[in-house]
């Protein structure tokens, strides 16, 4: 009988280190599953901060139209009176060589005038365009230099 007895004793004993031992992994999930709650919150509001600035920039870029600066404006006037030496027109790649500039700042460039210079394919190789010089920027010129 005693043989019996002392595993049945034991048992109890054994079963209760395994519950103590569960409990304290419950409690270690507990304070896991609040920290992460807590990062969770921190980033949600982090996304929305920057969610709240890419839509005000997007914004500004809306309202500013392109504005021209001072260097941007002698360019402009330089490849205003390179195309009309042109007849008007010329091969936007052609024109960006002579006026020696990069790609990036001749497309913005030529973005900001839109008033003045307009693009289309080239009827020949529809993968190269071609700035016309519009008509009325000849005369807007002709009147400044007036004043």
């Amino acid at each position: 009988m005693q043989l019996l007895a002392e595993p049945i004793e034991a048992a109890p004993q054994s079963l209760q280190d395994r519950i103590s031992y569960l409990e304290s992994i419950i409690v270690q999930l507990k304070e896991e599953n609040a920290a992460m709650a807590a990062r969770q919150d921190h980033l949600i509001e982090n996304q929305e901060i920057q969610l709240r600035l890419i839509r005000e920039l997007k914004e500004k870029t809306r309202k500013e139209p392109n504005k021209i600066s001072p260097t941007q404006e002698n360019r402009a006037k330089i490849l205003r009176a390179l195309l009309a030496s042109h007849d008007g027109k010329m091969l936007t790649k052609e024109a960006r060589q002579i006026m020696r500039m990069d790609k990036g700042a001749f497309s913005r460039l030529v973005d900001a005038m839109p008033e003045y210079i307009e693009t289309r394919p080239y009827s020949l190789d529809k993968r190269q365009t071609v700035l016309i010089l519009k008509s009325h920027s000849i005369v807007d010129d002709n009147d400044q230099r007036s004043k």
